[in-house]
C-alpha cells in the first residue's frame, strides 16, 4: 500500500514530520578527513599535472563552442587529435604526455561522478593510430655516473647552502632515488604531515655515539620510503671517504644546520645563512642536477641548450642503475621498482650480447 504523504515515517517515534539536520560535528570531521585523503591519493605533482590537464581540455572545448558536461567519448577523440596537430611556435604533443593528458581528463571526470570510458572505439581507435603514427622510443635524460657525480660535488661551495646541496645530490644519486622521495625526507618517522620517508643513521660498530643505533662493520643509513610502488627500505652504505661518502655530507647537513626534527632538506636563506623550518620543492633538484651538471662540463660535446635538457632528477637515479655492477634484482629492490624490464630502462650501460641465444640455438 502507498504510503500518504501525510503518514508518520515509522522510524519517527514522535510522530512529527522529519526535517533535515545540519551534520554532526563528527560527521563534519570526518568529511574533512575524508577530503584529505582523496587529496592524497595522488602525489602533488601528478595532481599539478592532472590540473593542467583538465584546464588544456577545458580551454580547448571552449575554443570550439563545446561543453565539457556530461563527458563525450566522440569530443574527445577530436580533442586527442587536435593535440597532435604542430603549429607554429608548438610541436606536437608525444604520445606518452598524451596518455597523460587523457588520464588526467578521465580523472577529472571521475572526480564529477561522471566517468569517461577511455576504451570507448572513438578515444581506442584514435589513441591506437597516435601510437602507430607518432610513437617513438622514449627520448632518455643522460645518467650521471660516480666519477661525474664527484666533479658535480666539487663545484659546489663549502658554505651551508653548498653543503646541503651535496647532501642531496649524493644521497640522491647513492639511494637511486626520486626527487620527491629526496625532499620528502624527515629525520624521523612521523614528524611531519608531508614526509614521504625519513632516515636511520646507523653508526659503526663500536665507534658510535652513546646511545645512537649501531650497526655491524661501517654502519649507513637506512631510508624508510613510501614510493610509487609502496613502502620500502632503502641502504645507502658509507663512502670509501669522507669527500665521497654520502653518509657523511648528510651529517654535516644536520649537525651545521641543527636539524634534529622534521624536514631533512629545507631552505638556506641567502642574507644571515638562516635554515628555513619549511621543505624544499623538488624542483630545487632538478635545477641542481641542470646546474652543476653544466658546471662540470658534463656532455661539453653537446650545445649548451641540448646539454641543460639532457639532465634532470632522473639522471642520479638513472646512473646508479648504470653503474652498480651487482645482480639486477637487486638493483630493482633499491629503485623500488615494479618489473626488471623498468629497471633495464635505466640501465644506460649493460653486458649487451651477454647471453647469447643465437649460439644457444645452434649457430
Amino acid at each position: 500500500m502507498a504510503k500518504n504523504d501525510d503518514t508518520p515515517d515509522a522510524d519517527d517515534p514522535s510522530g512529527a514530520p522529519l526535517t533535515e539536520q545540519a551534520p554532526s560535528p563528527h560527521l563534519a570531521a570526518l568529511s574533512e578527513k575524508a577530503r584529505d585523503y582523496a587529496r592524497a591519493a595522488r602525489s602533488e605533482n601528478t595532481q599539478r599535472a592532472y590540473d593542467a590537464d583538465w584546464r588544456h581540455f577545458a580551454s580547448w572545448l571552449r575554443r570550439q563552442g563545446l561543453d565539457p558536461l556530461p563527458p563525450d567519448p566522440q569530443t574527445v577523440g577530436l580533442y586527442l587529435a587536435a593535440c597532435m596537430e604542430a603549429a607554429p611556435g608548438r610541436n606536437p604533443l608525444s604520445v606518452s604526455s598524451l596518455e597523460r593528458r587523457l588520464s588526467g581528463v578521465c580523472w577529472r571526470y571521475r572526480q564529477l561522478g561522471l566517468p569517461l570510458d577511455a576504451s570507448d572505439r572513438h578515444i581506442a581507435t584514435v589513441l591506437a593510430g597516435i601510437r602507430r603514427t607518432h610513437g617513438r622510443p622514449p627520448v632518455q635524460k643522460e645518467a650521471i655516473f660516480a666519477e661525474e657525480l664527484l666533479a658535480m660535488l666539487a663545484t659546489l661551495p663549502n658554505d651551508l647552502r653548498g653543503l646541503r646541496d651535496k647532501a642531496i645530490l649524493a644521497i640522491g644519486f647513492a639511494g637511486g632515488l626520486r626527487r620527491s622521495e629526496i625532499v620528502g625526507l624527515d629525520c624521523g618517522a612521523g614528524q611531519s604531515e608531508d614526509g614521504t620517508g625519513w632516515i636511520e643513521i646507523f653508526r659503526p660498530a663500536n665507534g658510535g655515539e652513546a646511545g645512537a643505533p649501531e650497526a655491524s662493520g661501517e654502519g649507513g643509513l637506512l631510508l624508510t620510503i613510501n614510493g610509487k610502488t609502496g613502502w620500502r627500505e632503502v641502504e645507502i652504505g658509507r663512502g670509501s671517504s669522507p669527500l665521497a661518502c654520502p653518509v657523511a655530507m648528510l651529517e654535516t647537513w644536520l649537525r651545521l644546520g641543527r636539524i634534529s626534527h622534521g624536514p631533512v632538506f629545507r631552505p638556506v636563506a641567502r642574507k644571515n645563512g638562516g635554515v628555513a623550518p619549511e621543505r624544499l620543492t623538488d624542483k630545487h633538484v632538478a635545477r641542481l642536477v641542470q646546474k652543476t651538471a653544466l658546471a662540470a662540463g658534463l656532455r661539453g660535446d653537446l650545445p649548451e641548450g641540448e646539454r641543460r635538457l639532457a639532465f634532470s632528477g632522473h639522471s642520479l637515479r638513472a646512473g646508479l642503475a648504470s653503474s652498480a655492477r651487482i645482480e639486477e634484482a637487486h638493483v630493482q629492490k633499491h629503485l623500488g621498482h615494479a618489473s626488471p624490464e623498468m629497471t633495464r630502462r635505466y640501465q644506460r650501460k649493460r653486458d649487451r650480447f651477454r647471453v647469447n641465444l643465437t649460439k644457444a640455438a645452434g649457430l
